[in-house]
């Protein structure tokens, strides 16, 4: 049977991998005796075992909120480092580990599952899915992962290719495998967490920048077959719809540009559950093409884009919706974190959702109905002056933001921009102090209407935007101003008065998401390296150390034999660091992919900083270019090599900066852009890059090296007068 078949794939990698497995699992029997045992009753009585985090928010209503106190605001300055654990690949890191019996289950880049004792870090077992990395250009952020789900025994992972994969707890060999992709032409991906409800293990896609159709799907949890698929965007308009949602849909979107663009609409990331409601809700991406003009005659709301969505987990049907952003044109998904909690508002308890997604409101909304509650911007935005209760549809600022229509077609700076004013680092509840902690990002981008784009030669590996976005100066002074413009903060919000009760600034966005305790206490990574414990009352700084590396992933605490642990995820990538490289270079981190555990008391070192691109130089050939083809070579860069390299060709340190291409590397630069270099995720680009047209990017690169060589002399300069 082929690799995405129902049965193991017997072979020399799985062997090794279950004899390692049994080996170190026999020197733990106390702990992998009754490996991942959970079920949906033991999630929804998680505090009363809260030693335990279970599920990807700890809870099903994802509050990332422990009521662990052993550590708390007394005594949390005595935290230090348990022990630590590098991972495979140096590239982004955004996994919940999960921790249940003593044993930690966690992801590392490429989907790479790891089952660890959680007492020390010694490694049980390690499962590679062999994904394809030839496939790592058709994911929009990197080659990240968000974590593994457990149920019955059995660990689940999605990976980046697109299966969804079930693993033996005990002994890390896999159970089954399925692909989740509807067309193996299109770059559909998977980087989220799945969750488990009522025995099925439910998963969503990504890829929206790059033209597919999004759903969200659920496989029984013992074998793998597929229970029910909702798709979030309709299909075919001359098809009959699948269902009565998407005959809703339907009516929301115009003409049939949008079949051949995908539509968009991915889940690729939040979902939440109520098990009283039997109510799964789950949140939708972006569209595909972000141009609603070229998408869908530039009218309609275009229903189920950038919308929190409730369905009957048993059936996939539909039961409501909430549209954040109607006729999204910003990337302005509603992927971000969803919370669920009961509280008083206007001396009524309410069931509630809350939800910050990118577009820079805080929702509140009823979750039984779907109600708007409430809701209020939490940073500075011009895209919009508010939402209008009585619609609940926000108030567009057509001159600040409808770059489609300016008959000028002029660039237009919205703010917030494609990461949004809150994106996929989940946020934070504590019922004790009734705030939500959110890390924040305040930034703009231009948006600009663009005219006779030309057909992709095909939908893998290549964003279909279809506007132009993203734009930024080649100089360092002009990069230093946009950098200043993009700034984080931590926000203590308060979601009944819908204000902020303290806030923490940050030099930079992608700041890591946050974990509250019932020790006062409120955990989060920065951007700049560090973790961070402040009260969870008044914001204070009580802890803090150095992580050697940026911290985006939501860290999460656990008890084993009476001691409380801390852990953070840890490694500089993701979106950012690739595709803003040279703006993402103000966090001054490299990347450095590990797990970092903290105990009272703990005494473990550290590892050193070892970075495989450290020891590369500037040394460019001659540039024999011109002025145009400068220009092309930019235009060409920046629409297929910018993803991975930077725009501009300034990298953020996580691949490759091509600005210091070896001497035999330039010497063989065709040849590795047809060839590819597969091993570290690089496509070959034989069938959209002519010869011709890569010798244009080629000197552009080598002007971009020769700009990097004047800078550093001109600096030098600077510093010695």
């Amino acid at each position: 049977m082929n690799r995405f078949g129902l049965q193991p794939r017997p072979g020399p990698l799985t062997s090794l991998v279950a004899a390692v497995a049994v080996a170190l699992s026999c020197a733990n029997v106390a702990f992998a005796a009754e490996a991942a045992q959970v079920d949906g009753a033991r999630i929804s009585a998680a505090d009363q075992e809260p030693g335990n985090w279970m599920s990807h928010g700890r809870t099903y209503d994802e509050q990332r909120f422990s009521p662990l106190n052993k550590i708390n605001d007394g005594n949390v300055g005595k935290l230090g480092l348990a022990w630590s654990y590098k991972l495979d690949i140096d590239r982004g890191v955004e996994a919940t580990p999960i921790v249940v019996d003593g044993v930690m289950y966690t992801t590392g880049p490429f989907s790479m599952v790891y089952a660890l004792d959680a007492r020390n870090g010694k490694l049980l077992w390690k499962y590679d899915p062999q994904s394809d990395r030839s496939r790592a250009g058709e994911a929009c952020c990197d080659a990240v992962n968000r974590g593994v789900a457990v149920w019955g025994g059995k660990v689940f992972v999605g990976v980046l290719d697109g299966r969804l994969e079930a693993i033996d707890a005990k002994t890390g060999q896999r159970v089954w495998s399925v692909d989740t992709r509807t067309d193996p032409n299109r770059s559909i991906t998977i980087t989220g967490a799945p969750r488990i409800i009522n025995g099925k293990v439910i998963i969503g896609n990504g890829g929206a920048e790059y033209g597919v159709r999004g759903y969200i799907t659920a496989y029984e949890a013992n074998t793998g077959k597929q229970d029910w698929r909702f798709f979030t965007v309709p299909g075919d308009p001359k098809l009959p719809p699948e269902n009565k949602a998407m005959a809703m849909a339907a009516k929301t979107w115009f003409g049939d540009k949008f079949v051949e663009q995908g539509g968009g609409g991915t889940v690729w990331d939040s979902m939440s559950y109520d098990p009283k409601l039997n109510l799964l809700y789950f949140g939708v991406g972006n569209a595909s093409s972000w141009n609603p003009r070229l998408r869908s005659e530039g009218k309609g709301d275009n229903l189920f884009l950038s919308s929190i969505v409730a369905i009957n987990p048993d059936t996939g049907e539909y039961v409501w919706h909430y549209q954040t952003t109607p006729g999204d044109a910003w990337d302005f998904t509603a992927t971000a974190h969803i919370m669920l909690a009961d509280m008083e508002i206007d001396g009524k308890m309410r069931q509630v959702l809350m939800q910050s997604p990118k577009n820079g409101f805080f929702y509140v909304i009823d979750r039984k109905t779907g109600e708007l509650l409430s809701a209020k911007n939490i940073v500075p935005i011009n895209w919009a002056t508010g939402v209008d209760m009585k619609t609940g549809r926000p108030i567009v600022d057509e001159k600040a933001a409808v770059y489609w229509r300016d008959p000028e077609k002029k660039a237009l700076l919205v703010q917030p921009a494609f990461w949004g004013a809150h994106d996929w680092q989940p946020m934070s509840y504590n019922p004790q102090t009734g705030l939500v902690y959110i890390p924040a990002h305040i930034m703009s981008a231009l948006y600009q209407d663009v005219d006779g784009v030309p057909p992709r030669k095909k939908f893998k590996s290549m964003y279909q935007l279809q506007v132009n976005t993203g734009m930024m100066p080649e100089d360092p002074e002009g990069l230093r101003k946009l950098a200043d413009t993009w700034t984080g903060k931590l926000i203590a919000w308060d979601p009944i008065k819908q204000e902020a009760r303290w806030e923490v600034p940050y030099s930079t966005i992608f700041n890591g998401g946050t974990l509250s305790t019932a020790g006062n206490l409120l955990f989060e990574g920065t951007a700049d390296g560090r973790v961070v414990a402040y009260s969870a009352d008044k914001g204070k700084t009580l802890w803090e150390q150095p992580a050697n590396t940026g911290v985006m992933a939501g860290p999460v605490t656990y008890e084993v034999d009476g001691e409380q642990y801390v852990t953070f995820m840890a490694g500089w990538g993701g979106a950012f660091s690739t595709f803003a490289g040279a703006l993402s270079l103000r966090a001054g981190v490299k990347p450095n992919a590990q797990v970092l555990t903290y105990k009272l008391g703990g005494t473990a070192k550290l590892p050193d900083l070892k970075y495989k691109y450290a020891d590369r130089k500037v040394d460019p050939p001659a540039f024999t270019g011109t002025t145009e083809q400068v220009d092309k070579g930019r235009a060409l860069f920046n629409g297929h090599c910018d993803t991975c390299h930077g725009i501009n060709a300034i990298s953020g340190g996580v691949l490759p900066d091509l600005r210091m291409l070896s001497k035999e590397n330039h010497q063989m630069f065709l040849g590795i852009v047809y060839g590819g270099r597969v091993q570290d995720g690089m496509p070959s680009f034989a069938e959209e890059l002519k010869p011709d047209e890569v010798e244009l990017v080629h000197q552009y690169i080598i002007k971009r090296s020769h700009d990097l060589l004047n800078d550093m002399k001109s600096a030098k300069t600077a510093a010695n007068q």
